[in-house]
C-alpha cells in the first residue's frame, strides 16, 4: 500500500496541550507521515494555551480535569459530532496513543466497521498507583488495558524490555517495536556551558547530578532526593541541577533544598542544561522507553538509572551508564560515587553513550510504523477474505 492511500485517525488523550516526550514523538511521527503524504487526522482534549502547536489537523475531544492533577485533562469518549467527523475523514487505520475512555470508544468505532486499530505504549500507566498509595487497585487497571489492547491488531511500542514485559502480561501477541530518536543538532556535547554553570552558583569542580522531565512523583522524585541524602551523609562534594516544572516542584525544592532549580527549558536553553552536568540520574520505573535517557546520552553523560523499562532498553550496564536495582538507594549512591572518583570512567560511558545516540535516526524509526500500519491492513483484509 502507498503512503498516500493511507488515512490514519490519532486518538490521543495529551497531544500538545502539555509538553512531554510521549506527545512530542506522536507530533514527530504525525509530521513524518504528513511529508510521506499519508492523510492523519487527530483526536485529542484541547486547551486554550498549549504546550506547543499541534503538527497536523487536531480535532478537539471533550474533556474535563484530572482530579489532583489539573494540568492534565481526561477525554469523556466519542460524542455524535466526533464520530461524524470520524465517517467524514473515512480512515483505514484508527492509532490509539492512550487507554483511556476515548481510545476504548475508538476501537469500538473501528470493530465495527472492520478497520485495524493498533495502540502505541508510552506509559506503564499501571505503574503510577504505587506512587498514591493505590497498588491493590493494579489488577484491576491491568485488567482494563489487556481487554482494550487484546482488540487491536497490532500494539507498538518503544523498546524490547517494554515488549517482554507486555508479552508476559498477555496484553497482545503481534508486538512491533517504534523506539525514538533525538534531535542531535539540539542535543549535543558542544552545547556543554561552564559559564552558564558558573552563574547558577557551581563550582567547576562540583559534580552535578542531573534532573530532566516533569516534576510528578511518578518520576521517582522519592528516591532521587533519599540517593542525594545518602551522598550528602558520605561526603560527597555535588549539586543536583533539576530542569522542569511540575505540580511536585514545592515538595522537591523541599526535599533538596540546595538544588538548582532552572524550570522549564526548550531548544538551545535545555539542551545546554542537560549538557552542562555530568551525569543523569533517572530512578523512574513508570516510561515506556526514557527520552531524556537518550538526551542525556546525546549530551555524552553517563546515566544512572534504575533497571526498569525505560532504561534496559538504552543503558548498557558498565559500558554507558550504570542500571540499579529499582529503589535500591545505596547501590545509586555507590554508582554516583564511583563516577565521582573516576572521571576517565565518567568520559568513557558518556562517550559511548553518545555513540549509540548517533545511531538513532528519527526518519528511519518512524519508517517502522508506516510498516506496521501496512502489515495491520494486510492482515485484516486476509482475515476478512477467509471468513468471506
Amino acid at each position: 500500500m502507498a503512503p498516500e492511500d493511507l488515512r490514519i485517525a490519532l486518538v490521543s488523550g495529551n497531544y500538545n496541550y502539555v509538553r512531554d516526550g510521549a506527545n512530542q514523538a506522536l507530533n514527530r511521527l504525525v509530521g513524518f507521515l504528513l511529508r510521506q503524504g499519508v492523510h492523519v487526522r487527530v483526536y485529542s482534549p484541547t486547551v486554550e494555551h498549549p504546550a506547543f502547536p499541534p503538527t497536523g489537523d487536531l480535532v478537539s475531544l471533550p474533556s474535563v480535569h484530572v482530579p489532583g492533577r489539573d494540568e492534565y485533562r481526561f477525554p469523556l469518549g466519542l460524542p455524535g459530532a466526533i464520530r461524524r467527523d470520524l465517517e467524514a475523514f473515512n480512515p483505514n487505520i484508527v492509532h490509539i496513543a492512550s487507554p483511556d475512555i476515548s481510545s476504548h470508544r475508538a476501537v469500538t468505532w473501528a470493530r465495527k466497521r472492520n478497520i485495524p486499530a493498533v495502540a502505541s505504549v508510552h506509559t506503564r500507566f499501571e505503574t503510577y498507583l504505587a506512587y498514591y498509595h493505590l497498588e491493590a487497585f493494579e489488577p484491576v487497571v491491568r485488567g482494563i488495558i489487556r481487554r482494550l489492547y487484546l482488540r487491536c491488531d497490532a500494539l507498538l511500542v518503544p523498546a524490547e524490555s517494554t515488549a517482554s514485559v507486555l508479552r508476559a502480561q498477555r496484553m497482545n501477541r503481534n508486538i512491533a517495536i517504534w523506539s525514538r530518536g533525538v534531535d542531535r543538532q539540539q542535543f549535543n556535547p558542544e552545547r556543554r556551558d561552564m559559564e552558564w554553570r558558573r552563574s547558577l552558583g557551581i563550582a567547576d569542580d562540583e559534580l552535578v547530578i542531573a534532573f530532566l522531565g516533569r516534576i510528578v512523583m511518578e518520576k521517582g522524585l522519592d528516591v532521587f532526593a533519599a540517593v542525594h541524602d545518602a551522598l550528602r551523609e558520605r561526603g560527597l562534594r555535588h549539586k543536583v541541577l533539576v530542569i522542569g516544572e511540575g505540580p511536585a516542584r514545592p515538595w522537591f525544592e523541599k526535599a533538596l533544598p540546595a538544588g538548582v532549580f532552572v524550570g522549564h527549558q526548550e531548544g538551545p536553553d535545555l539542551a545546554r542544561a542537560l549538557a552542562s552536568a555530568d551525569l543523569f540520574l533517572n530512578p523512574s520505573i513508570t516510561e515506556a522507553f526514557g527520552n531524556v535517557t537518550l538526551e542525556a546520552m546525546a549530551c555524552a553523560l553517563p546515566v544512572v538509572a534504575a533497571e526498569a523499562t525505560g532504561a534496559t532498553n538504552l543503558v548498557r550496564d558498565g559500558e554507558t551508564g550504570t542500571l540499579c536495582d529499582p529503589g535500591d538507594i545505596g547501590s545509586f549512591a555507590d554508582a554516583i560515587t564511583a563516577y565521582a572518583a573516576d572521571p576517565a570512567l565518567r568520559a568513557r560511558h558518556g562517550e559511548a553513550g553518545l555513540d549509540y545516540a548517533k545511531t538513532q535516526d528519527w526518519d528511519v524509526i518512524n519508517a517502522s510504523v508506516l510498516r506496521t500500519y501496512a502489515r495491520a491492513i494486510e492482515r485484516r483484509e486476509r482475515l476478512t477474505r477467509i471468513k468471506g
